[in-house]
């Protein structure tokens, strides 16, 4: 995804997916969605317009949860909807999500702004892959 910078270029943020519409942030190895020092975040065109910046998690000379603000602002440059995807075992991940989904400002952005789990969308899949995935991974059944 292209995500417009505030000096006219573009950083090419990854998305680990993209259908349609729809763009996906799968977690299920890291530990976290890392950090980035807080001027890094500033020079993304439409940071201000889609962030409440005070209430963002951070420390000091960062923000946290870098990852998904890119991919939020990429959602946002692009009109797309996006998702993170999860391990339900993990609800530190999920907390980190809500943290950085309340400080959305477009209400319109914020609407097409979901979370979902690994384990969800094993239960859609087929009872053999549903079957595969339990045994391998753990996930589903």
């Amino acid at each position: 995804a292209r995500v417009p910078l505030t000096n006219g270029k573009f950083d090419r943020t990854e998305v680990d997916l993209r259908l349609g519409n729809l763009l996906v942030e799968a977690k299920l190895t890291e530990s976290n969605f890392q950090s980035a020092k807080k001027k890094v975040l500033q020079a993304y065109r439409d940071f201000s317009d889609v962030f409440d910046q005070q209430q963002l998690p951070q420390t000091g000379d960062d923000y946290l949860s870098y990852q998904l603000l890119r991919n939020v602002l990429a959602a946002y440059a692009l009109r797309c909807s996006f998702c993170v995807l999860i391990d339900a075992r993990r609800p530190d991940l999920a907390d980190a999500w809500y943290a950085v989904m309340r400080c959305v400002k477009p209400i319109e952005l914020r609407t097409d702004l979901r979370i979902s789990t690994w384990q969800e969308v094993a239960q859609a899949t087929p009872a053999k892959l549903r079957a595969f995935l339990a045994t391998k991974y753990g996930i589903g059944e």
